[in-house]
């Protein structure tokens, strides 16, 4: 018995790793299919098992259909809204990067917009709060995480007597990350006796027929008030702590920005949230989109929004990075609390830096999460031999602010990281902005977090500890499973 045992368990190895061979190469990028063989090759049944649980990228083909449709929808509602300033010249490429753009997310780059950045946790809160308080026909709220607590009390308060107004509200949240932090219960509690219309995100409810993987997470954060003022960037609704114990018993802050924004480009952020709307209600919300009536204003800005994520075939924030990177002729500064890149970000960003062009990165000094926080170290050393500055935000500051700007022209804020999980897993928006106005405010960010920061060098980065150097590369071994 145990000769037919040991037969058929060899038997079921041999097969594992000769179908993994076919399967798990296809349609995916070298690094990511040697990392699941090599996890299933070292650990056959277990390996196998988290690639049929994770090792697929799609959703549900309702869900792919849905995002057609409402692409489709954006393309038709607006057509001919590419309007934009051009008293000051463009750079000569920025067109092209315009058109990929709106090829890939289907959104159209507007002019005679206004933007102000917020880069103080609870200031940042308490104006959405206030925007909110002003609101007569509806607010549009979509975040990664909502947690009711201590800080985001008022932000709920508005919520509730925008409500009692008559306003109408409408609230979208992860499932798993608002499920993951304390007040789960409460806050889905004070949102339905609020008589606030709340969904759940890519929810993951078997029982109710509602599964995709489980690692594809809505990570936008969103706020729009009657399609006149937006709110977009890095901040989720909570306290800066993240209400968890390990968070509080270290000090970490998360430190963020987020842009609030005036003009025709809110109609852009709308346009999001009733795509993610109608995924997870089936409702269509055609008479929240407000037609568009630019003002002439000075100092505008023209601004472009570009959604990703796994409802689309492309991977459009990737395309975009790597398109301004290479485009870049000056300057490239880029703020990610998660820098994991694929080879090909590496490769644009060192290869900028042998074209002559100075590239500074700022990460934070410590991390919430240890294995994406020694992944990323894993990187240190060939950006610091090819030239690039990292500034290295003091601790017990999480930089969890997410931007970039390239020369004097155009910036890109938002929710997405550079990491390979934004650029494959996790549905994001980001902003890109033309205007010199808004690049110099993004450019005082950076001189503000250049001195909270210390500049790591290579001569202190060789001294690290081997066991460092260890659990760094083989994090980044891990990172590439995807």
């Amino acid at each position: 018995m145990s000769t037919i045992f040991l037969v058929v368990a060899f038997l079921v190895d041999f097969a594992i790793r000769v179908v993994a061979i076919i399967v798990v190469p296809r349609n995916r990028r070298p690094t990511s299919g040697m990392a699941w063989l090599l996890a299933i090759f070292l650990i056959p049944y277990f390996g196998a098992l988290l690639f049929l649980l994770i090792g697929f990228r799609t959703l549900p083909k309702r869900r792919v259909e849905m995002q057609a449709e409402i692409n489709q929808f954006i393309l038709d509602s607006t057509a001919g809204m590419e309007r934009v300033t051009r008293e000051h010249p463009w750079p000569g490429w920025l067109e092209s990067v315009v058109q990929l753009n709106r090829n890939l997310g289907s959104m159209p780059l507007v002019g005679d917009n206004r933007a102000r950045l917020h880069g103080d946790y609870e200031e940042t809160l308490a104006a959405m709060a206030a925007d909110i308080d002003r609101a007569t026909k509806y607010v549009h709220v979509e975040f990664y995480i909502i947690s009711l607590d201590h800080t985001t009390a008022p932000f709920f308060d508005a919520l509730e007597n925008a409500v009692k107004r008559g306003v109408t509200v409408r609230v979208l949240m992860d499932h798993i990350q608002s499920m993951r932090k304390p007040g789960f219960k409460e806050t889905k509690r004070r949102l339905t006796a609020s008589g606030v219309q709340w969904q759940l995100m890519l929810p993951l409810q078997p029982f109710k027929g509602q599964w995709q993987r489980p690692d594809l997470r809505n990570h936008r954060k969103l706020v729009i008030v009657d399609g006149r003022v937006g709110f977009m960037g890095s901040q989720n609704v909570i306290d800066r702590t993240y209400n968890m114990k390990r968070n509080i018993r270290r000090g970490l802050k998360w430190k963020d920005l987020m842009v609030r924004l005036e003009g025709p480009i809110v109609s852009g952020l709308n346009a999001i949230f009733i795509t993610d709307w109608y995924s997870e209600t089936n409702e269509l919300l055609t008479r929240d989109i407000e037609p568009v009536h630019p003002e002439q204003i000075s100092d505008a800005l023209d601004c472009q929004v570009v959604p990703s994520g796994p409802g689309f075939k492309g991977e459009n924030n990737l395309r975009l990075f790597l398109a301004l990177l290479y485009y870049a002729q000056e300057r490239i500064v880029i703020t990610s609390p998660y820098f994991v890149p694929d080879e090909s970000i590496m490769y644009a960003i060192t290869t900028a830096v042998q074209r002559g062009l100075h590239v500074e990165l700022f990460v934070s000094e410590i991390g919430d999460q240890a294995l994406v926080y020694h992944a990323q170290r894993s990187y240190y050393e060939e950006l610091l031999r090819a030239g690039v500055k990292i500034y290295m935000y003091k601790a017990p500051y999480v930089l969890h602010a997410k931007h970039f700007t390239i020369d004097d022209d155009v910036a890109v804020i938002g929710s997405s990281n550079m990491d390979m999980r934004s650029f494959s897993l996790n549905f994001e928006v980001s902003l890109m902005v033309r205007g010199s106005s808004f690049v110099q405010a993004l450019r005082a960010v950076e001189d503000g977090y250049r001195a909270d920061s210390r500049e790591l060098t290579l001569e202190e980065w060789m001294r690290q500890p081997l066991r460092s150097t260890i659990l760094d590369n083989l994090a980044r071994l891990t990172s590439a499973v995807q």
